[in-house]
Parts: structure tokens; sequence; C-alpha cells
């Protein structure tokens, strides 16, 4: 099972210059997986939410390539709410976690790097189905 304290944030390589700045991600030098799928979530309405589920065995990374929002996650025990809000930060997210994007704000893109292609078999989608798996039903 997966724990909360599995999730954490990650300083993606920034360079930077009086032109702009890049952010470049180059196997698992910084992400713990190998990307098997990119893609990314926009026009969202500001204040609205995303996501509420888990997956079995996919791990993500999530990043606000512009904008920002909240990301929610809880193991079934404990929740916690980080804020990403720079485009060199990620937000990593293990199996077995849920988790919820929070409060966009207008304009926002979130980004997401993950392990897996996409098989709707490795979404959790109900939340007491989650803690049912997770031991805590």
């Amino acid at each position: 099972m997966s724990l909360i304290q599995d999730c954490k944030l990650i300083r993606l390589p920034r360079h930077s210059e009086r032109s702009g700045s890049l952010t470049a991600i180059e196997g698992t030098s910084v992400i713990p997986f190998d990307v098997k799928r990119i893609f990314y979530l926009y026009d969202i309405p500001g204040g609205e939410s995303r996501g509420g589920h888990a997956h079995e065995t996919c791990h993500q990374v999530l990043v606000a390539a512009s904008g920002a929002f909240d990301v929610r996650v809880s193991d079934g025990r404990e929740s916690r709410v980080f804020r990403l809000d720079r485009p060199y930060l990620g937000f990593y997210i293990s199996p077995k976690i849920w988790a919820e994007e929070l409060s966009f704000s207008s304009g926002s893109i979130c980004l997401v790097l993950a392990s897996h292609g996409y098989e709707e078999a490795d979404y959790i989608r109900d939340y007491s189905e989650f803690l049912k798996r997770a031991g805590h039903l």
C-alpha cells in the first residue's frame, strides 16, 4: 500500500537566461519512472476541480505548466494539499494514492507525465472502493 509520504514535490531542471527559461526532462534523471504517456489539461474554468481517482499501477508527475492549482492527495488515512504554481516544480503521485486537482486559476495548464498508457482498468474512480482496497472499510 502506498503512503502519502511517497508523494513529493520534485524540482525540475531550470535553465534561465535573459531571454527566458527552459525545463527539459530527460530519462529517469529527475522523474522516478520511465514516461510512457504525456497529456495536459487546459480550458478549465477558474476555480474548477478535476481528477478524483487513484491508479492501481500508474505513477504520475503533475506540473503547472501555466497558472496554478492545488493537488489534494490521500492514502485513506491522511490527506494533504500541495500548491503547484511554478513550471519547474513537479508533483509525484505514486500508485494507490487518491488525487484531486482543485482551485485552478484561469488559463491554467496541468501537464501530466505518466508511467503507463491509458488503461481504464487501472483507474479507481470511486472513493469508497479506494478506501476498501486500501483496507479502511
